[in-house]
Formats: C-alpha cells, sequence, structure tokens
C-alpha cells in the first residue's frame, strides 16, 4: 500500500531542497536514462517500448523532489513494471528494468507499513523477471544470469540502500527545521518575557511606593492635613508618571540603546538557528539611536514571527539602520502594524523608514539625513 509521507518542511526550505536535489542528482539521471535507450535499443520500435520506463523513473523522481511522489507513485510503479517484462521477453534489454528500479526504490519512502515485505518483493520481482529470460535464450545460462539477475537485482538492492540512508538524512533535516521552529517560538516567549519584566520594573516599584504614600496619607489626615494633601499630591504625580512609562512601553516608545538591542537582536536570531552579520560603517547620535532601537526590536519580533529567515544582515550607518532577511513567502508585503506605528515616529523626527520584499528578501531601514541624525531625535525628545 502505498501513502503519503508528508514532511513538515517549510515552504522555503521544501523549495531549497527541490533546487538541489534537481541539480545535483537530475542530471546524472538523464545521462542513465539516455543510456539505456542508447544501449539497449536496437531498432526503432524498442525505444518505444523501453521509453515509457525511462520516463517513468524521471517523473518519479522530479515528483519526489517536489514531495508529490504518493500521486504518481502507483501509476509509475504499474508502467515501469510492465516495461521490464517486455525488455526482458521482448526486445533482449537487461538495463529496462531500470525505470522499475529507480520508481520502486523512491516509492518505498511512501509505505508506511510493511516496508519489510515491499522491499523483498521489489528485489524479487526484479530478479524473478530476469530469470525469465531463460525461457527465449538457454544457451549461455550463465550470461543470462548475470546480465538480467545478479546485475539488476544487485543494482536495485545498492540503489534502495542509498535511498533509504537518503532518507534518515531527510528525517535529520527536518528534526532541524522543527528544531529551529521550536527556538524561534521560544525567542518570541522570551521576548515577551522581556517585555513582562520591563512592565513589572515599572508598576511593581510604583505601586508599592503609592500603598506606602496612601497608608501614610491616611495617618496625617486628621494630625497634618497638609503633609497628608502632599503626600496625595505627590503620588497622584507618581502614578501620572507611571501611566506615561506604561504607554511608552507598550508603543515601544521607552529609551532603549541601540548596541543593546543589537546585541540582543543578535542572540534572538542565534538562537533560532538563523545567521546574524552585523555590520558597524558608522556610529548614530545617542538619541536617534533610541528610535533605531525601536525599529530594530519591532523588526526583530516579525523576522521571527513571520518568516522563516535563514540568514539576517544588519547594517548600521551614519543615516540610519538597514536589516535585510531572506526566508520571505510570497511577494506581498505583510501588514506590519507595529512598523507603520514606528513609521509615523520616524517621519516626525525627519526621518523615513521603508519596507521593501524582493525575490524572498525582506529588508526594513530607517534613515535620517546624516547631517541632522543627531539633532533631529534631540529636539523630538525636547518637545516630549
Amino acid at each position: 500500500m502505498v501513502t503519503a509521507r508528508s514532511p513538515r518542511y517549510t515552504e522555503s526550505t521544501q523549495g531549497r531542497l527541490r533546487r538541489l536535489n534537481l541539480a545535483v542528482s537530475l542530471p546524472p539521471l538523464m545521462i542513465a536514462a539516455a543510456f539505456v535507450l542508447f544501449v539497449d535499443a536496437d531498432a526503432w520500435w524498442h525505444v518505444i517500448v523501453l521509453a515509457p520506463g525511462v520516463a517513468a523513473g524521471l517523473v518519479a523522481f522530479e515528483r519526489w523532489t517536489a514531495n508529490d511522489l504518493a500521486r504518481v507513485a502507483l501509476p509509475g510503479l504499474i508502467v515501469a513494471g510492465a516495461v521490464w517484462p517486455l525488455g526482458v521477453l521482448l526486445t533482449g534489454s537487461p538495463n529496462a528494468y531500470w525505470g522499475f528500479c529507480a520508481v520502486g526504490s523512491l516509492a518505498l519512502r511512501e509505505v508506511r507499513r510493511r516496508r519489510a515485505p515491499a522491499v523483498a518483493g521489489l528485489f524479487s520481482y526484479v530478479a524473478v523477471v530476469g530469470a525469465a529470460r531463460l525461457l527465449v535464450e538457454r544457451d549461455d545460462v550463465r550470461e543470462v544470469l548475470v546480465s538480467y539477475v545478479l546485475i539488476p537485482t544487485a543494482l536495485t538492492v545498492l540503489v534502495t540502500v542509498m535511498t533509504i540512508v537518503g532518507e534518515r538524512f531527510y528525517d535529520l533535516i527536518r528534526e532541524l527545521e522543527q528544531t529551529r521552529e521550536r527556538e524561534a517560538e521560544l525567542a518570541v516567549v522570551r521576548e515577551r518575557v522581556r517585555f513582562a519584566s520591563d512592565l513589572h520594573d515599572i508598576q511593581g516599584h510604583t505601586l508599592h511606593v503609592v500603598k506606602l504614600k496612601i497608608a501614610l496619607a491616611q495617618k496625617m489626615l486628621l494630625r497634618d492635613a497638609g503633609r497628608a494633601d502632599k503626600e496625595l499630591r505627590e503620588t497622584y504625580a507618581l502614578v501620572s508618571d507611571t501611566i506615561a512609562q506604561t504607554k511608552e512601553l507598550a508603543y515601544a516608545q521607552r529609551r532603549l540603546n541601540l548596541s543593546a538591542e543589537i546585541e540582543n537582536a543578535k542572540n534572538l536570531f542565534e538562537a533560532a538557528g538563523i545567521r546574524v552579520r552585523v555590520t558597524r560603517e558608522a556610529e548614530v547620535d545617542a538619541r536617534a539611536g533610541e528610535l533605531l532601537g525601536q525599529v530594530l526590536r519591532e523588526t526583530t519580533t516579525n523576522i521571527l514571527r513571520h518568516s522563516q529567515a535563514t540568514q539576517v544582515q544588519i547594517t548600521l550607518s551614519a543615516a540610519g539602520i538597514t536589516i535585510v532577511n531572506d526566508g520571505v513567502a510570497g511577494n506581498s508585503i505583510p501588514g506590519l502594524r507595529g512598523l507603520s506605528a514606528l513609521r509615523q515616529r520616524v517621519s516626525g523626527d525627519g526621518g523615513e523608514l521603508t519596507v521593501e520584499q524582493h525575490e524572498g528578501r525582506f529588508r526594513t531601514a530607517a534613515m535620517f539625513p546624516s547631517a541632522r541624525a543627531g539633532t533631529t531625535a534631540a529636539a523630538s525628545e525636547h518637545d516630549r
């Protein structure tokens, strides 16, 4: 029984594996197919008999690279399985087993149950059909056994073993892919924990102080009304400041250190199995760096959540910061609300935040005019 077995690859990983297999393995297979037709076809009608088996093998391999073999495995086995006896009995082609060997060895990957009997059946079919050549050629038994039984069966065994070994390799890739997904999820969780920690730092201490001041104001209310009023006014101011800090944190407007954000982003990406390269062409003004740090933090979260990135390039220049990542599916730019909110702030500080997507790569850039990089953010901070 042949059933679909769909490995949990992401679309980008599946695409890379498909291109690699097609580039490395398809040319040798096509050469082998041409060799079969050239050597075994002694007449034009031999090509008509042998070509379907060769085509079945190539189609099976192409569909296998696309993770779609289950749909063509059974028809391919039937076609290639019919070509082998025709080649043995009709055209005298000892290499006519090639298509059946190719389709059968690949189709074994799709067999979930009773794989051992399926393997034994594959080898037995090749050997038994090859031995049928003795029905039409009895003069040289040894030559028939070597050319039609021993060599086809041995090569089928070899190809099958290599396919099974290759299956273990793809299982390892699948496990690594799943591990990478879990690491990316953990990275997002860590970012949420950090946000929760920042929120606790802002509100935890404030609430404790507010509790103490209200208790003190209650005690002073009858004995020293002026002191009680002072404590309540200080409490009001403290609560107002906490509300402002909480709002800044919620909208990623809290003061950030760009160098610390770069290091944090690098650690998050590496934890998720993403290669990251940081290029510092120049240093930006500390106040402008706060806004660029917010852009980097939001972009880091977007990459971990919405892409299947394998590499990220962070470039810091005198004018701003640029982040480029791969692993982007589709051609349309997704709606990223966090960056949309930051675009207004960057624009308000005299800069420009742009996002671009091209050929599977996503580019986020926040740029300020070089001459004003150190002044626009400062002016905005002063106004606030």
